[in-house]
């Protein structure tokens, strides 16, 4: 997709009103990019996002034009999610995400699917390593999770992105 451009702006979310527009993020990157995740489970996990797993990080926003189009939850130094929707895919919003958490939030580990072949091959880009494998995700359910880690980040800016107030 050809970047958009309108400047992408990077700040935290402003509280629970802006959970739908995170959840409709959501919703569009993993039917994009989770083709292995079942029905039953893309519904659990998508009923939970506001009242469990939203409240339980610090969230950051990246929006163009006024509108919210990726997002990133982040817990004690721990990229818990990174979800851009699928239009924006390919725009650097997502790098500048990741620059934001490891640059203002200490980030240096994340957790992927095993099946999710992009965003892999998205960590491993910007330095990360694969320091250990779990054959089942965190409920135990068969999607085999890797656990990466980052030594030294791989160019933490933020390039052609404002900050609309201090993180």
């Amino acid at each position: 997709m050809a970047a958009s451009t309108e400047e992408l702006v990077v700040r935290p979310v402003d509280g629970p009103t802006e959970y739908p527009a995170l959840v409709e993020i959501w919703r569009s990157a993993v039917r994009a990019t989770h083709e292995f995740l079942d029905d039953a489970d893309f519904e659990r996990i998508e009923a939970a996002l506001s009242p469990a797993y939203f409240p339980a990080v610090t969230l950051v926003v990246a929006e163009r034009g006024g509108r919210s189009i990726g997002f990133v939850g982040v817990s004690e130094g721990i990229l818990e999610m990174l979800f851009v929707m699928n239009e924006a895919r390919g725009e650097g919003v997502g790098s500048a995400l990741l620059a934001e958490a490891i640059a203002h939030h200490g980030v240096t580990r994340v957790d992927v699917n095993e099946q999710n072949a992009g965003a892999h091959a998205f960590y491993l880009a910007r330095g990360f390593r694969v320091v250990a494998r779990s054959p089942l995700d965190g409920d135990g359910r068969p999607y085999p999770i890797l656990h990466l880690q980052i030594e030294e980040p791989v160019s933490p800016t933020i390039d052609g992105c404002a900050r609309r107030h201090e993180l």
